[in-house]
């Protein structure tokens, strides 16, 4: 043994033993705190996902550990030394016990971004100067995950060291070295495979959508998965490729990327948007009136009393996960797929939008984020889409009103906002909230002024909501006002309590308002229909009365035309697309899922040989889609 070399081989299986071991073990915790997330149907099930969860925790531990692999094998004769090992123990524990962190970070990010964490990260850190600040108080707000990844390393090293290698010294080179090259040649087959996820030659190496494979319920795909497969496997990947699925007069016919709205429009009203930080429809009475929720409690009593003179949306979507996502869905009407658009190499390119038909108009256009400049990506994304002005917290300069970590507060920007804007008109207004966000915190003088509820989010969703409350007591006494279309609406979902919203298409249910004291434009209403983010520009230019053709995958909300409408959003492993009475699930290849568009659960696959002829259509549908997508943004017309 001592020249076969059977004790380190021992140590090495027992040591990659107690990786699996612990990545199951991160695989429950990561379940057990978003349990109400991903629901698992009993233990059998569970521990069927986590079965299907090892080829994903191989590859994984197999990219972490592929040099200590090579390093615990390789025959240079001092393998046994005690100090040699001892490199090991630090290498093994420093390359581990990091990307190990991962999957108890996902923990927490899971649960605002409705996706395991991924190298997109890369883009929404680049443009923040507060990463160590919202780290840290990540941890203060959720002390159970470092103590729980403290206990997990403790154990770790405490199971690590019950195995040792004696030290001792091979007796015959030859034999040494030739077990040495059979057990490479072995262990490089092994780990190749491993990372592939499978040994056949046709077989392309496990991606993410492989994840759904097996499951009931595409929200299951997360359980599957691991933080750090996910992470590594999406580092300098590209997923927006060249597709050819049907013929152009199809999409022309069917999909009908360019539309045009005829309003004779006399006196152009100004716009303003507000994109309100993480404002989910769960938070607001006024668009839950028919979920018959038992107990339901509205956060956001300025936004129902509102609603009730606006035109709402009591069913409208996200077409993103993030920031930056909705507000290339809300300004340009592009969605984020499972790679976002703002972050790809295509992102820098001219740009139909609201922005732009407003520019056209000879609108007078600006944006406002009261965090510091660059912050989130929208300065530049505003740029690449012409806004004439942007302001933030270096315009605001007063660091008196800042959060400490995001932006300035909300009500003293909504007022800086309500006063600095329509000095020129008409106007186009972008204000994008940001007193709403993690670590969820509101102004000292406010504390105790707003009622508490069981999420942390609930108290500052309050806050924002009476910021713009002040806000629109503020405009209502300026000489702008009265010929002013108002939009709110949210980026992206945040934190959840009702079972309602559990549900994986209410993961993206926002608010969508319109209103305007101008009786003309005849805002007023609900509208119970399927609508989205990227109806938003579409409207608008409808409004306005911009009679040219624009380039969206919206449609009017206003409009008297019957247009046919796709609602699109991603889990960030599969595209959700709803066309007709269905729900379609597609992984850029192929349709894998059907559901009936009231089952907002997508717990029950009609995908089946007998489809009927709406479904084949739907499959068609969602594949030409998808075409005309990645054909706009990679050949570059999105104008």
């Amino acid at each position: 043994m001592k020249n076969l070399r059977g004790q380190e081989v021992l140590a090495l299986f027992y040591r990659l033993f107690l990786v699996f071991f612990f990545y199951q073990l991160a695989r429950f915790l990561f379940w057990f705190f978003n349990r109400e997330l991903v629901e698992v149907d009993g233990i059998s099930e569970y521990f069927k996902l986590s079965y299907y969860g090892t080829a994903f925790d191989t590859t994984a531990i197999l990219y972490v550990n592929s040099v200590f692999i090579l390093l615990s094998i390789i025959p240079i004769v001092i393998n046994k030394k005690k100090n040699y090992q001892k490199f090991l123990f630090f290498w093994y524990f420093i390359t581990n016990g990091i990307t190990y962190a991962f999957n108890f970070g996902d923990i927490i990010y899971y649960r605002f971004s409705q996706a395991r964490l991924t190298s997109a990260v890369f883009s929404v850190a680049k443009n923040e100067s507060n990463i160590g600040k919202v780290f840290f108080n990540a941890v203060l707000q959720n002390p159970f995950v470092i103590v729980s990844f403290i206990l997990m390393m403790l154990l770790w090293i405490f199971l690590y060291k019950k195995l040792k290698v004696e030290e001792e010294l091979p007796m015959n080179l030859i034999k040494y070295f030739a077990s040495s090259v059979a057990i490479l040649c072995v262990t490089a087959l092994l780990v190749v495979g491993g990372i592939r996820g499978d040994f056949k030659h046709s077989t392309r190496p496990i991606n993410l959508v492989d994840a759904n494979k097996h499951v009931s319920n595409p929200l299951q795909g997360n359980l599957v998965l691991n933080s750090v497969f996910s992470f590594f496997r999406t580092i300098n990947t590209n997923n927006f490729k060249l597709v050819s699925y049907v013929d152009e007069k199809f999409i022309n016919q069917e999909i009908k990327p360019y539309k045009l709205y005829e309003r004779e429009v006399e006196d152009k009203p100004n716009v303003v948007i507000f994109i309100m930080e993480s404002f989910g429809k769960e938070y607001s009475g006024a668009f839950n009136k028919n979920t018959d929720i038992k107990d339901f409690v509205s956060y956001t009593p300025f936004l129902d009393s509102l609603a009730n003179e606006s035109l709402i949306f009591t069913n409208a979507f996200a077409n993103g996960r993030q920031s930056i996502h909705g507000m290339s869905s809300v300004l340009a009407g592009i969605p984020s797929l499972t790679d976002a658009f703002t972050s790809s190499p295509y992102s820098n390119q001219k740009i139909q939008s609201i922005v732009s038909v407003c520019n056209d108009l000879g609108y007078d256009t600006s944006f406002y984020h009261g965090a510091p400049n660059g912050s989130m990506g929208f300065q530049g994304f505003g740029n690449i889409l012409g806004f004439k002005h942007y302001f933030g917290k270096n315009e605001y300069d007063n660091d008196k009103d800042f959060d400490g970590i995001w932006a300035i507060w909300d009500e003293p920007f909504f007022q800086y906002f309500a006063k600095n804007i329509g000095k020129k008109q008409p106007f186009m207004s972008t204000m994008f909230s940001a007193s709403s966000h993690d670590p969820f915190k509101i102004p000292e003088k406010y504390q105790n002024k707003f009622k508490s509820g069981p999420l942390q989010i609930h108290i500052p969703i309050q806050y924002t909501d009476y910021a713009l409350k002040k806000f629109f007591e503020t405009a209502s006494r300026q000489p702008w006002y009265q010929n002013t279309i108002f939009v709110i609406t949210a980026d992206h979902t945040n934190q959840i309590h009702y079972k309602e919203y559990q549900k994986a298409m209410n993961r993206f249910a926002i608010p969508l308002l319109f209103f305007s004291p101008n009786p003309k434009y005849n805002l007023k209403g609900i509208d119970d229909r399927f609508a989205q983010q990227i109806d938003i520009y579409p409207t608008l230019a409808d409004l306005l009365g911009y009679n040219k053709k624009i380039r969206s995958w919206g449609r009017s909300l206003v409009s008297d035309k019957d247009e046919d409408h796709m609602i699109i959003h991603s889990d960030s492993i599969n595209e959700q697309i709803v066309i007709g009475n269905y729900v379609y699930i597609f992984d850029g290849k192929s349709v894998t899922g059907i559901y009936n568009k009231t089952d907002l659960a997508l717990s029950k696959n009609l995908f089946s040989k007998n489809l009927n002829p709406e479904q084949k259509l739907g499959i068609l549908k969602t594949k030409a889609w998808y075409q005309d997508y990645m054909d706009r943004v990679i050949n570059r017309k999105l104008y």
